[in-house]
């Protein structure tokens, strides 16, 4: 008796493959959707970290001193350039080490999202007193100041 191997191909059908496919997909999307909001958690809270360190940092620069820096937030930032020549002076003490990704070219110390932190001082904000400084970020929201990040 001849009989013949009857050979059969174990494997996955186009159908399963396309359906395999789409569900990596709807997961991917899902992924992708939530990574941009994480982002944006993680950017606020380094940005509200950092301001409490310079913050930090301004109060020991003030104890040492007498007085904060003195500056004004204007179109070119001019406060913001005297917080880092103050707190990180070529020559003396040291108040704050300045990261490579918190200042830009031109010596501005900027927040997560790439902008100028803002620094007054004398402050403009109403708190009792009149010795403070504010220090804020707009936290990529600049239309609304509530979402900003600030010192008061």
């Amino acid at each position: 008796m001849n009989m013949k191997k009857r050979t059969s191909f174990h494997g996955f059908t186009l159908v399963e493959l396309l359906v395999v496919i789409t569900i990596i997909a709807i997961l991917a999307a899902l992924v992708l959707s939530t990574a941009g909001g994480i982002q944006d958690k993680a950017a606020r809270s380094r940005a509200q970290s950092e301001i409490a360190a310079l913050s930090a940092a301004l109060e020991s620069y003030k104890a040492d001193n007498g007085d904060y820096p003195t500056g004004t937030f204007t179109t070119n930032a001019t406060g913001n350039k005297f917080v880092v020549t103050n707190l990180m002076p070529a020559t003396g003490k040291v108040y704050f080490e300045f990261p490579k990704n918190m200042t830009n070219s031109n010596g501005d110390m900027i927040d997560p999202w790439g902008v100028t932190y803002g620094y007054q001082y004398p402050g403009a904000t109403n708190r009792s007193g009149s010795n403070f400084f504010d220090l804020w970020t707009a936290a990529n929201k600049s239309t609304n100041s509530n979402g900003w990040i600030k010192n008061w």
